[in-house]
């Protein structure tokens, strides 16, 4: 089977159990605590937890993942990528271990028809009921079942929270992979039994003190990993030799004019997995940067084309980039279960080449620093290279440690692996305390216990925006005078999918009044917090008014239809690859997040904004529906970020201009907007932009405040309104002038001044040396002050430092001397004295520093570290 074939029988396996079928979330989770996707249940982590509730109780889907924690056995193990995907069955409040155990089975041995004698099954310790499951009902021998302890069989969200064992099955995949021992058995370190399936039975909630109450909901969530099922089915030894990978190694082989043997297996592997990794992250939005996701993208592109180096035994130049050649490889193997990477090809190859044409620069920089370091080693008469600089030159350059040791050998310098290795295992242990968990996951019983009970809250805020409700629920805030209270219905809106919640009164009669500040939706169950005004706290089952803010409401349907029309006017303008990345939409204005690799520029924002003003002003009326979810993504829907849906869904469409799956408040035509006035356009993020937008009567104050500092500047200009622009051009005129006498000026003056400095210059051991302090001076002067003196000079030391507030260092040093002292190592030496760092090349280098009132004695420091290495 093909591994577009296992994906589809899988799913249709799940189907046939009455399991609805889910697309695969994005990469980038809504989960603010995770930095990536890294398990197929990370997209139901609310429904888990019971904030949400969950559309179907059983749910199917395969989620691509990403995982960076075993980034160096890429490559080298038949199994460990970066990039993989989780096929994946789930449970909240269904079946538990009996069916789940029963269909793996089948899927297994009656699906995928292996054979049963070759599986072998792990349960927890002491999970009788698993095992009695396996042996007494499946029929697994007892010889075939290992009972295995909390590391291998023990699920966790984290010290406190949701938990539970987990049941594995396993693979025999032959003697000729394993250790040798006649003990060999699942829970081994060789490669014979492979995990094929994992099953985790949530049904623990661990509190503080270590003890274990049961869930209010029993869940089950198993995954299998399609690439592992795919080498078994395809009878590989490794997921690399399936065809989800030989076609990218094929076409790798063909552009590096290369064979795949024990000498480029590794690098080859690691080129198709970093690839499909890369391309699927810039897919769902990610940039190459230095922080977060984007540092992780960077660093697969970078590893990826660096090896390729090695390959070849050269380092790579600009004319060399090739991995943007892979993805249209990558999108065909990939585009029956994600059809939207055929259209992101050319975004994808564009964002990656700019990316390995950065690295070529990087790649540069790295071998001068290795350089460097030869030369230092043999002046110094060492022949053993530092193993901080070979891991440096990896881990900061995505220099490859194989490229060190190349160019090493060339010089016969020896290079320690061993001790490379140590510190790639201490940064491992450092990342294992920060590495992405799927954490917090708490349930909140009393949610759950009043859901059993009541149900959900009726919204009827779309159609009432004053109603009266029964108290089903009331209570003190935690930690705060306001009260908690759940009403059998409600108007007020409760804050979701970037939309505030309302605010407004309720009220009985003359008997109580207060005001609702916020409102918070936990599985459909909606929280009103409320701060008295006056009179007696309600109690359960007395009924209150409940008015919502209607002219706040009105503000921010204003506001949440203009996102809907800027976020395809910006398709319109920059492209089908921008996709919502989050928003915030209140009574004042809007904050949309949308996926772009650079800058909007001011003819495109121009371009944006006419395009959506032209939308309000065809003043178009909303249609808003409910409809099944199949039907509204045919023709075109867009989801909201990170969200999942039932089979209805509510749309929102402008008619022939957008449609958008959403469940806020919106105007009744466009019209009601006003005007759409973009303020602001930036980036909040990699690959992440931001633009914050006004409508309504806040375009109305934005354009009287400029028409007022329009009258304003009119009047301190002398001028008429409409000549403002000719009067401000006439003054850049006379300020150019200006400036170019001014600067006329200071460099007749910076001449006599360099005279001057010639007067103090000292020699050091036959050295001519200037060291000089100066107040208030800018960089350029500073530079200019180096350059001139170290002409004059022909051959010497230049070292000068200005207070600006700051400490600013410059030094200069003729190449003669570059062999003897270099610049950079000056100007970090002395800025040390004033808390501050910085280098540059041997001949001139700058730094900085936070005390400025230390730049004299941070000169002086200067000179006798001269006096040393002179």
């Amino acid at each position: 089977m093909t591994g577009n074939e296992i994906r589809k029988s899988f799913i249709d396996f799940f189907k046939s159990k009455e399991h609805k079928y889910f697309e695969s979330a994005s990469l980038i989770p809504d989960d603010k605590t995770l930095l990536l996707t890294v398990a197929g249940m990370v997209p139901f982590k609310s429904f888990f937890l019971g904030e949400k509730e969950a559309p179907f109780k059983r749910i199917t889907t395969y989620q691509k993942c990403i995982r960076t924690n075993d980034l160096e056995n890429v490559g080298v193990t038949t199994r460990h990528q970066t990039f993989f995907e989780m096929l994946g069955n789930f449970s909240f409040g269904d079946y538990f271990k009996r069916e789940a155990i029963f269909w793996s089975w089948e899927y297994i041995t009656e699906i995928l028809k292996l054979d049963s004698e070759k599986l072998w099954v792990s349960v927890f310790l002491d999970d009788d009921e698993a095992y009695d499951i396996w042996n007494k009902e499946v029929g697994v021998p007892e010889e075939r079942i290992v009972r295995l302890g909390e590391d291998d069989n023990w699920w966790a969200a984290g010290p406190i929270g949701s938990c539970g064992p987990c049941s594995e099955i396993y693979i025999d995949l032959g003697e000729k992979l394993g250790c040798g021992n006649l003990d060999c058995k699942p829970g081994c370190d060789c490669d014979r039994y492979l995990e094929i399936w994992n099953l985790v039975f949530t049904e623990w909630n661990r509190l503080e003190d270590g003890s274990l109450i049961p869930l209010p909901e029993k869940n089950i969530d198993t995954g299998a990993g399609l690439e592992r099922i795919a080498a078994v089915m395809q009878k590989k030894e490794s997921n690399f030799d399936t065809d989800l990978f030989i076609p990218i190694i094929n076409e790798t082989e063909k552009i590096l004019e290369v064979e795949r043997n024990n000498k480029t297996d590794k690098a080859l592997k690691i080129i198709a997995d970093h690839v499909r990794a890369a391309a699927f992250l810039i897919g769902d939005g990610v940039l190459p940067s230095n922080e977060g996701r984007g540092y992780i993208l960077r660093k697969l592109i970078r590893r990826a084309f660096g090896v390729a180096s090695t390959i070849k035994e050269r380092i790579f130049e600009k004319e060399d980039i090739f991995l943007y050649r892979l993805v249209p490889v990558v999108a065909e193997i990939m585009k029956e279960a994600y059809p939207e990477m055929e259209s992101k090809i050319d975004y994808i190859e564009k964002v990656m080449k700019i990316e390995e044409e950065k690295f070529t620069v990087t790649l540069k920089n790295g071998v001068e620093i290795l350089k460097e370091e030869v030369e230092k080693l043999k002046k110094d008469g060492k022949d053993k290279f530092p193993s901080e600089i070979s891991f440096k030159l990896y881990d900061t350059y995505g220099f490859p440690f194989e490229l060190t040791k190349e160019v090493l050998e060339y010089e016969e310098i020896e290079v320690s692996e061993d001790e490379f290795l140590e510190k790639l295992e201490e940064q491992k242990i450092r990342s294992k305390s920060s590495k992405e968990t799927i954490s917090d996951m708490i349930k909140d019983e009393f949610i759950d216990e009043f859901y059993e009970k009541h149900g959900k809250t009726k919204f009827i805020g779309y159609e009432e925006k004053e109603a009266k409700a029964k108290i089903l629920h009331i209570n003190k805030s935690h930690g705060s005078s306001n009260y908690e209270i759940i009403f059998d219905q409600t108007p007020f809106y409760a804050e979701s999918g970037g939309q505030v919640a309302d605010t407004g009164i309720i009220n009985s009669q003359d008997l109580f009044e207060g005001k609702v500040v916020n409102v918070i939706k936990k599985k459909d169950v909606y929280i009103h917090e409320v701060e008295l005004i006056k009179g007696i706290i309600p109690k359960i089952g007395d009924e209150l008014t409940l008015k919502i803010d209607k002219f706040k409401r009105k503000d921010t349907q204003r506001n949440h239809t203009a996102t809907h029309i800027l976020h395809k006017a910006l398709r319109e303008v920059l492209g089908s690859h921008v996709e919502q990345s989050g928003s915030l939409v209140d009574s004042e204005r809007l904050r949309f997040d949308f996926s772009h690799y650079e800058a909007v520029s001011p003819e495109q924002i121009e371009a944006i904004e006419r395009i959506a003003n032209q939308i309000v002003l065809e003043n178009i009326e909303l249609a808003v529906y409910n409809e099944d979810i199949e039907t509204a993504k045919a023709r075109g829907a867009m989801a909201l970020f990170g969200d999942k849906y039932g089979d209805e869904v509510r749309v929102v469409e402008i008619p022939q201009f957008s449609i958008e799956l959403c469940g806020g408040t919106h105007v009744k035509s466009t019209g009601e907007i006003g005007l759409i006035n973009i303020e602001s356009e930036s980036g909040i993020a990699s690959g992440v932009r931001r633009i914050t937008a006004t409508t309504g009567y806040k375009s109305l104050d934005f354009v009287n405040t400029l028409e007022e500092s329009q009258k304003e500047l009119a009047k301190s200009l002398k001028v008429e309104e409409k000549k403002i622009k000719e009067a401000v051009e006439k003054l850049k005129e006379s300020y150019k002038d200006l400036e170019k006498d001014y600067n006329d000026l200071q460099m007749k003056f910076l001449k006599y001044e360099i005279n001057d400095l010639m007067g103090h210059i000292i020699e050091i051991n036959g050295t001519k040396v200037l060291i000089k302090g100066f107040e208030n001076k800018d960089n350029e002067e500073l530079k200019e002050i180096v350059d001139r003196v170290k002409d004059k000079l022909k051959s010497g030391v230049v070292l000068i430092g200005a207070n600006n507030g700051n400490a600013m260092f410059l030094a200069g040093v003729s190449k003669d001397l570059t062999g003897k002292i270099k610049a950079g190592d000056i100007v970090k030496e002395v800025s040390k004295i004033a808390n501050g760092n910085g280098g540059g090349r041997p001949d001139f280098a700058q730094a900085g520093g936070k005390a400025g009132e230390k730049v004299y004695e941070a000169l002086e420091h200067g000179k006798r570290y001269l006096e040393e290495k002179l």
